[in-house]
């Protein structure tokens, strides 16, 4: 079998290249994003002045991620208010962005609200735009925190369920230090494991159609010095099947108050699965990414991506350009089912893993206690 080895040494960042900061060069602040679209043949950045920019770049993927489209929605209005925009305007074009994640629209609140009670306090709208900026810094490292306490909960969670090391943890799109102030959400907790010396093997889900598996979290794996495999979606059936996988963790782009669970489109044959073969089902997610004002996974608006993304290929110098800028591999005129999440039912999640801890079972009532908890902390 043809895959990545493990290696012995120092542990380095899956990328040197920093996923997002502010700078404030002469002709004024602006946003740097590493572009994922990019990778892993190339590390390029983007330089966002104003937030229709920042906002074209969330739409394509070049920044994505539960965690850090929070980030990065904070630093949009941070970065309209300081260069004097309309920040209203800008929230609402952020925070629309991505309807399914919800943390994009918590780290646009904060720091809008940071703004606006200064601006209110004050009347002076560069003291706002600085509070709006130390808002986006603030959970900026508050995210890098978060992600260092999902992990160390997440491989407890994990030495309990499969004990022993030697675990096979199979993980769908890309959770890593790429998605998060730190060093991620579900492939944190991989990582701890693999530092702790008890991960045999990453399964990686290539995770059509855009590849965030096979591009992003492999190119992660690699930088980190995992053992990986990577499989094709579909692949994953007879891998539980012959019983290659001991723990199933992903990420969280919303979780309903009833402990649904929606992520990248994909997880929930996963999880059906996992439940079929007796295979732990693990969400791993910062306590923002449950939303109280959504009751249940029926009310979570799932995100419809381009069908152009299913019907092309993207492939550098493709010798037919389709509509999408891609290599068509399907005859034109396809029309295409492009969600880009679906839902997972909470009776199918084992334990859903966020910085204060663990839930399991989960149920509405662990999660309200849960976020109440979490709310005193941040108090």
């Amino acid at each position: 079998m043809a895959d990545q080895q493990a290696r012995t040494g120092e542990d380095s960042r899956p990328t040197e290249v920093p996923v997002i900061r502010w700078e404030e060069p002469p002709e004024g602040p602006v946003l740097v994003l590493l572009d994922q679209t990019r990778l892993p043949a190339q590390e390029v950045e983007l330089v966002c002045t104003d937030a229709p920019a920042l906002v074209a770049a969330i739409r394509s993927l070049a920044v994505r991620g539960a965690p850090l489209l929070g980030i990065a929605g904070a630093y949009g209005v941070a970065l309209a208010a300081a260069r004097g925009f309309d920040v209203d305007e800008a929230a609402t074009a952020l925070a629309g962005a991505r309807p399914t994640a919800v943390n994009l629209a918590v780290g646009v609140r904060r720091a809008r609200s940071a703004y606006q009670e200064e601006f209110v306090g004050s009347g002076d709208g560069g003291r706002a735009a600085a509070a709006a900026l130390a808002a986006a810094r603030a959970l900026h490292a508050q995210d890098a925190a978060a992600s260092a306490r999902m992990a160390a909960h997440g491989l407890a969670l994990l030495d309990e369920l499969v004990p022993g090391g030697g675990q096979r943890i199979l993980t769908h799109c890309n959770t890593g230090s790429l998605v998060s102030g730190g060093e991620g959400t579900a492939f944190a907790v991989a990582l701890a494991a693999h530092r702790a010396g008890r991960l045999r093997r990453l399964w990686v889900d290539e995770t059509r159609p855009l590849l965030q598996g096979a591009r992003l979290t492999a190119y992660e794996a690699a930088r980190s010095g995992m053992a990986y495999t990577l499989l094709t979606d579909n692949a994953a059936g007879s891998l539980f099947a012959s019983g290659e996988v001991d723990a199933v963790l992903i990420g969280a782009d919303r979780i309903a108050a009833d402990g649904s669970v929606a992520n990248k489109v994909g997880s929930y044959p996963l999880a059906v699965l996992a439940r079929y073969h007796h295979v732990p089902f693990i969400v791993v997610a910062p306590v923002t990414t449950v939303d109280p004002e959504t009751p249940d996974g029926a009310s979570i608006e799932v995100e419809q991506r381009p069908g152009s993304e299913v019907t092309e290929v993207t492939v550098p110098q493709a010798a037919a350009v389709g509509a999408g800028g891609g290599m068509p591999v399907a005859p034109l005129g396809t029309q295409a089912y492009n969600p880009a999440f679906d839902v997972t039912p909470p009776e199918l999640v084992t334990a859903i893993v966020t910085e204060e801890g663990a839930v399991s079972p989960v149920t509405a009532e662990a999660l309200a206690e849960l976020c109440a908890r979490s709310r005193q902390v941040t108090i």
